[in-house]
């Protein structure tokens, strides 16, 4: 393999460079903080009120999805300005570090359980994540410079990594804090947060060039495009007031009523604040981008197919971001999670073969990196065994406790076990999502690389029809059940497929979208583009939040299936659109899709 001249040689892991799997690991324990902890966000505001565990802030389903529409929202809305800063001034690789740290921080400070500690948490979550979530992804694509056929399976390889840490920390928080306590939960999520930070700095010795500072002659390029577009850049200013004045006004309302959530407050962010930040925002970068005079034709051109794929990535995370909100609720509410007899012991190995073999897989990536860089990052790769024979001994406790084992130990966490009801806890169904990813990625990996379906557009496309033939499933499961009910039981087997649809169809999307961005973006916009990219995230997440905070009002009117029925619809019909625009865009991109 001809390899980068601005990174070392060290070695191949399937076909990869080692580098790809230390960016797979740093982003796993990432995912693993984020999505442990909104495993528990819902579950931990609503929990007072429905008598579930100890601790908990009594909100309502309404308000506590409004929050977590905020917040969603925000963490996907910072990556702009976090790759801008990279792309400026901090370099890539320090722009992660420091964000994975500010993270680490965020969930400390949520562990307290302390409103004003609570919610400066979710502050430093939503920084940090600026900081780390677009500049790892950017390095990811400077690692295959003149390599880009290798790109999609390279970004889907990542994806694995992501979904890797997804699985474990919805896995492990979500048990932990649904059973043992919500602190010991959001506690976990820290710990691992601060393991992936220091296994990457140990790592920089193999990344060479890649993902450090700028360099003087870059800086002066990218100084000409900036200074071009001054008004541009002070619009970048005035929107990150905005969100700064929007965190600041949240959190001293919550200061003044921490125990029972202002609801005027949360409203008038949600209906005042984030609509013109996020309208706003969506058109101060479009025409930061077409306005740019130092774009080409054939630059222009594909900055737009990447603007254009931003768009309907909106409506497939709108409809997918349901799983941590609504689909949280279902599962919680409408789905039958008590479990007797021969079909308790059926799902304990099932969860047993899910957990211990997802993690087994891992661990064999982990070891076939080892082989090849323990010569060159040994303390990093200590750090990262460490934090896997810890994830292991977690995993150990957690599936004896449901099989009736170690028993002692469960007394003294007061875990509190019935040895004839098997209870699933409700946000377990969130880690079928990361184990169809681990166990089918390296499968959609494959036959991306295999160029039956080269088109970008139809990926995407294909990826909205199935995203909503799963909600589709959900209805079906829900015609049953009567307008308004506030409770059923629902068999799991509709979630289960509805989140094996769901996965497909983010195969289709998401590691393919990164690595469009990467290929079509030019290279003294990558980090900005990257944040583009995660603004259709911030869209999307506070419109799932919002839609899903109106669960109850759509399903006393049409049924739980008529909520369910509008993602099908929405997605289904976009799905087509991109199809139809594939000729056009296709012209667009300039060969990249040849």
């Amino acid at each position: 393999m001809d390899w980068n001249k601005n990174y070392p040689d060290s070695g191949t892991v399937l076909g990869h460079p080692s580098q790809l799997y230390v960016l797979f690991f740093t982003e796993m324990w990432e995912r693993f903080s984020y999505y442990g902890m909104r495993a528990l966000l819902v579950l931990f505001l609503t929990a007072a009120i429905l008598g579930e565990g100890g601790g908990g802030y009594g909100w309502s389903e309404e308000n506590a999805l409004e929050l977590y529409a905020l917040y969603t929202g925000l963490v996907y809305f910072t990556p702009m300005i976090g790759g801008y800063l990279a792309d400026r001034f901090l370099g890539y690789r320090k722009a992660v570090i420091i964000g994975a740290f500010v993270m680490a921080a965020g969930h400390g400070f949520m562990a307290l359980e302390i409103p004003v500690f609570f919610f400066l948490g979710l502050t430093c979550l939503i920084v940090g994540n600026g900081l780390f979530k677009p500049n790892i992804s950017s390095m990811v694509g400077q690692l295959y410079k003149g390599e880009e056929e290798k790109k999609d399976g390279a970004y889907t390889i990542f994806y694995m990594g992501i979904n890797a840490g997804a699985f474990l920390g919805i896995l492990l928080c979500g048990y932990i804090g649904e059973k043992i306590s919500w602190s010991y939960g959001f506690g976990l999520a820290m710990i691992f947060m601060v393991a992936g930070a220091i296994q990457f700095w140990l790592s920089k010795p193999i990344f060479g060039e890649i993902g450090a500072k700028i360099t003087k002659a870059k800086e002066d390029v990218i100084d000409k495009v900036v200074e071009k577009a001054g008004s541009d850049r002070m619009k970048k200013w005035i929107i990150s007031g905005v969100v700064i004045s929007a965190l600041v006004f949240i959190l001293q309302r919550y200061l003044v009523a921490p125990e029972a959530i202002n609801d005027i407050a949360l409203k008038i962010v949600n209906s005042y604040v984030i609509p013109p930040l996020l309208f706003g925002s969506v058109i101060g970068i479009i025409g930061y981008i077409v306005t740019d005079p130092s774009l080409t034709k054939v630059e222009k051109d594909r900055v737009w197919v990447i603007v254009i794929l931003t768009l309907f990535t909106v409506f497939f995370w709108w409809a997918f971001e349901q799983s941590g909100g609504s689909m949280t609720i279902f599962s919680r509410d409408y789905t039958d999670r008590s479990l007797t007899g021969i079909g308790a012991t059926v799902f304990n190995t099932i969860n047993t073969v899910l957990t211990a073999g997802a993690l087994a897989v891992i661990t064999w990536v982990l070891l076939k990196l080892f082989k090849v860089t323990w010569k060159n990052i040994s303390t990093a790769n200590i750090v990262l065994s460490i934090s896997f024979i810890i994830i292991w001994i977690i995993v150990i406790l957690m599936l004896g406790f449901e099989w009736g084992m170690f028993k002692g130990v469960a007394d003294a966490l007061g875990l509190k076990i019935d040895e004839n009801v098997t209870e699933v806890q409700a946000s377990w169904f969130s880690i079928l999502n990361s184990f169809f990813i681990i166990t089918l990625a390296p499968l959609f990996s494959k036959f991306w690389e295999m160029k039956i379906i080269k088109s970008g557009p139809v990926k995407f496309g294909i990826g909205l029809i199935l995203v909503g033939l799963g909600f589709g499933i959900l209805a079906f499961g829900s015609m049953g059940i009567p307008k308004g009910a506030e409770t059923a039981s629902v068999s799991m087997i509709f979630l289960v497929l509805a989140y094996l649809f769901h996965t497909m169809g983010e195969l289709c999307v998401s590691p393919v979208g990164l690595s469009y961005v990467s290929k079509l973006a030019p290279v003294r916009l990558v980090g900005i583009m990257f944040g583009v990219w995660f603004i259709a995230n911030f869209i999307a997440n506070w419109s799932a939040g919002m839609t899903g905070s109106a669960i109850e009002a759509i399903s006393a009117n049409y049924g739980i299936a008529g909520f369910f029925l509008l993602f099908t619809g929405v997605c289904g019909v976009a799905g087509l659109v991109l199809f139809a625009l594939n000729p056009i865009m296709k012209k667009m991109m300039h060969g990249v899709d040849d």
